[in-house]
């Protein structure tokens, strides 16, 4: 058994993990790091980069038709569900180098094992013993299965990236992001698709009208909602067809049911015990404002801790744990303002307060919003109305609320989170020159409020 000795350890190799292995070194400290699966975590491998990848494939049946009011001829068009696969995985395998190379360059030393904690200063990987001055854990999380009779013939997102067959049929359970996003990809490669939801209505947390107008949308490009809707169990045929019992006693026949009803802290085989470091009743390691365990000199970022399980938000904690310890004053992270993006179909994209969150924090708001058919859609037979809202401060004028559905949300949402965060007002906003033609001018050309 040999021994070794960092002054940080980390265990994960996800967004937060590698950021703070690669600022820690760069501040001089020797680092170490251990990724038991792939580099670059959830985000990269089974999260938001494939997906990505997966809602562009899915659009471009909907260019193609959209393509004959713009004058062109499009011939016959087919999807090769295999090709996406593989150019997919291409794109992951290189995405997985160059974290490993990022880490390398700066120094880090990378391990590709299980790492568990011995104490709050050793680290077990393989047969190796490595001490360390401090530990990070930035495990991520995983996705949560119920045991309903039947479990066993369930998919999670994860394995959604590597179905060797696209289904005809799938049945998608859940109502946050990749629920959503995975019953718009689905739906626009052709799969008949449903989407269970346990309540009325699914994206909670996020603002009403967004909510349901999103709701309209899907249902109106063919996705099957069923709200408030379980399963109670499955079955599976000698012809390999899945039949779901619904709570209400109907049954849903399909080939593929996949369910994303949430993600878990990823702590099963670390050893925190041993350490010290203690998780609340759903698994979450527990930290305090500068990302401190209950373990003397062990941090955790990121979705580990289940607070806001977003990739730059892992990222920005990752930074701030390695440059309180090693660097300068770190400026805090701000949980007030972060913005955020569903690659839904029509796409959502929001940051700051809800009107709900806005009228019980302030004594008055005041609500500017425009619905409108976008400009790529004016020549052809789609009625799909895109919807921006602001929510202001009637006392101070501050926009403290903007959101969107509709196409590129997430692009325009970047550039007007950071006007957020300065503080901009409505006036700011009205007299700031709109880019004509473009969906975001209406940001700034709303002038009635709401009645």
């Amino acid at each position: 058994m040999a021994e070794h000795s960092v002054d940080l350890f980390v265990i994960g190799g996800g967004s937060g993990g590698v950021r703070a292995a690669r600022v820690a070194a760069g501040l001089g400290a020797s680092v170490a790091i251990a990724e038991d699966r792939h580099w670059g975590g959830t985000c990269v491998n089974v999260g938001c980069v494939p997906k990505k990848l997966f809602v562009l494939a899915s659009e471009f049946g909907e260019s193609f038709a959209d393509a004959a009011g713009f004058g062109w001829n499009v011939g016959q068009t087919g999807f090769d569900w295999g090709r996406l696969l593989s150019n997919k995985n291409k794109e992951i395998e290189r995405l997985n180098g160059i974290y490993a190379k990022l880490l390398t360059d700066a120094g880090v030393t990378t391990l590709n094992a299980h790492a568990r904690l011995y104490d709050a200063h050793t680290i077990e990987v393989g047969e190796d013993t490595w001490r360390a001055e401090h530990i990070l854990i930035a495990t991520g999380g995983e996705p949560v299965v119920p045991g309903i009779p039947g479990h066993e013939h369930i998919i999670t997102s994860d394995q959604a990236f590597f179905i060797g067959q696209l289904p005809k049929r799938v049945v998608v359970v859940g109502g946050g992001y990749i629920a959503v996003e995975f019953a718009g990809i689905f739906a626009g490669l052709g799969v008949e698709t449903h989407l269970l939801y346990r309540g009325d209505l699914f994206m909670r947390g996020f603002d009403e009208d967004l909510r349901t107008r999103l709701h309209d949308a899907m249902q109106a490009r063919g996705v099957h909602l069923h709200m408030p809707c379980e399963i109670e169990g499955i079955e599976r045929n000698d012809a390999g067809v899945l039949s779901c019992e619904l709570t209400h006693g109907d049954a849903i026949e399909t080939d593929l049911v996949m369910y994303a009803i949430g993600r878990r802290p990823r702590v099963q085989g670390l050893g925190l015990g041993s350490a010290g470091v203690q998780t609340d009743t759903q698994g979450a390691i527990e930290v305090d404002e500068r990302y401190r365990t209950t373990a003397e000199h062990i941090y955790a970022v990121g979705d580990v801790t289940n607070r806001v399980n977003l990739t730059p938000v892992a990222l920005a904690e990752g930074t701030l744990v390695a440059q309180q310890l090693y660097g300068s004053a770190p400026t805090p992270v701000d949980y007030e303002f972060i913005p955020t993006a569903v690659f839904s179909q029509p796409a959502l994209a929001t940051v700051g307060y809800t009107e709900a969150e806005a009228r019980a924090k302030y004594a008055d708001i005041t609500i500017y919003e425009s619905a409108f058919r976008p400009m790529r859609q004016t020549l052809t037979e789609r009625t799909e109305r895109a919807y921006m809202k602001l929510v202001v401060d009637s006392a101070t004028d501050r926009v403290v609320g903007v959101h969107m559905l509709g196409p590129e949300a997430a692009e325009i949402l970047q550039g007007f989170a950071v006007a957020v965060r300065a503080g901009a007002t409505k006036a700011l906003f009205d007299t700031t020159l709109g880019i004509h033609p473009s969906a975001a001018e209406e940001f700034v050309t709303m002038r009635t409020p709401r009645g």
